[in-house]
């Protein structure tokens, strides 16, 4: 698999699935699941509401419809809080394994990532980006290009030194 690293804006990204570092009741947030719900519309968050009524665990994901947004599918994860409590690392790892396997039920082959649980769940950034990058290189998956999509120069310059 191919790993590009941009700098922007996730919900513009011309890709088969995006994915979603979202919370775990499934009904939208701030930050990165914030802009995904606002960018993608309505048809999203009535999607989790159906598809996902008692939301999903911490490590795990789940697709539902991208609405208004160019990619076809939002595959959601649920990072651990570090703020709560949620330091095992293999939760987070899980996010990135078990996005890939979503894609691969759905048959997405090029998808874009934010940088889980590095934001407001406070999870270490240069952590976060090699937890990321072990993950993506190390599972097997149909996914053909993993682009990690960095939310501002200094996390774009972190991801890139690293890849």
């Amino acid at each position: 698999m191919e790993i590009e690293v941009v700098e922007g804006d996730i919900t513009v990204q011309d890709v088969d699935a995006v994915i979603n570092a979202a919370n775990s009741r499934m009904r939208g947030g701030g930050g990165v699941d914030g802009a995904i719900h606002a960018a993608g519309g309505p048809a999203i968050l009535e999607d989790c509401v159906r598809r996902f009524p008692d939301g999903l665990a911490t490590g795990d994901a789940g697709w539902t419809t991208a609405g208004a947004l160019p990619a076809r599918w939002v595959i959601h994860v649920v990072g651990p809080n570090r703020h709560a409590g949620q330091t095992d690392r293999t939760l987070l790892t899980s996010c990135y394994r078990r996005a890939l396997e979503v894609a691969d039920e759905v048959g997405a082959r090029r998808l874009a990532f934010p940088l889980i649980s590095a934001g407001v769940y406070g999870w270490p950034k240069e952590d976060a980006v090699d937890a990321a990058l072990e993950t993506l290189r190390a599972t097997s998956t149909n996914v053909e290009m993993a682009r990690m999509v960095a939310f501002g120069r200094a996390s774009y310059e972190l991801i890139r030194g690293r890849t």
